[in-house]
């Protein structure tokens, strides 16, 4: 089957919802936001959520619609791209299987800077924590399996259902936090890890396979 029909098949669209979330891992963000947002009202939290998410689902959309472009401008393939991005992918999983916040995602000094409702929404909370290079490459990728007419309609509402997610995931982010804990929280970032890892390790073979055709030959 031809890379570019993959996602002609609807289940590959759950898959890439799926795959999306657990990029992302609102649970991860979970800690952090609590933390950003310490005395913050549940009115200020809501708006913060609000931005976070807006900012999200745009950057993806974006990322989604601009990635064609941006890699022929690049002049780099698409099996380079793929390579390159499950590389990330592969370096967040092994940070969640820790877990703990991988540099890819955020540096302590994006959360040292950040300040008010929006700057706290936007960076580090939506920027690069959320929707980072590991989420826009997956995007990048996902808008390339298909030349189906409603193939760029359905990335975009599944990147739109999953900041619905995320949306949910951050507002019960309280009483979330209070249920799990610490502990909890840290078992369901390996296992979203461990997920990630098997994603990242298919994502660089696929890439691999159209690097050098001649190893499915």
């Amino acid at each position: 089957m031809n890379n570019r029909q993959l996602m002609e098949n609807w289940t590959e669209y759950t898959r890439f919802i799926t795959s999306l979330v657990v990029i992302m891992d609102p649970f991860m963000a979970i800690p952090i936001f609590l933390t950003m947002t310490k005395g913050y009202s549940p009115r200020d939290r809501a708006r913060v959520v609000r931005i976070a998410v807006f900012t999200v689902a745009a950057t993806l959309i974006v990322s989604a619609l601009s990635g064609e472009g941006l890699l022929a401008f690049m002049g780099t393939s698409l099996g380079s791209f793929r390579v390159g991005g499950g590389i990330v992918l592969f370096i967040m999983a092994l940070a969640m299987l820790q877990a703990r916040v991988d540099p890819v995602r955020t540096t302590p000094h994006e959360e040292e800077i950040a300040s008010g409702l929006t700057s706290i929404a936007v960076v580090p909370l939506a920027i690069p924590l959320l929707a980072g290079p590991g989420a826009m490459s997956t995007v990048v990728i996902a808008m390339q399996r298909s030349t189906a007419p409603y193939h760029e309609v359905m990335v975009v509402l599944s990147i739109l259902l999953v900041a619905m997610v995320l949306w949910l995931v951050l507002s019960l982010a309280v009483p979330i936090g209070k249920r799990l804990g610490d502990i909890g929280l840290n078992i369901l970032n390996r296992i979203f890890g461990l997920i990630l890892a098997a994603i990242a390790v298919e994502v660089i073979s696929n890439g691999i396979k159209q690097l050098f055709p001649i190893l499915v030959s």
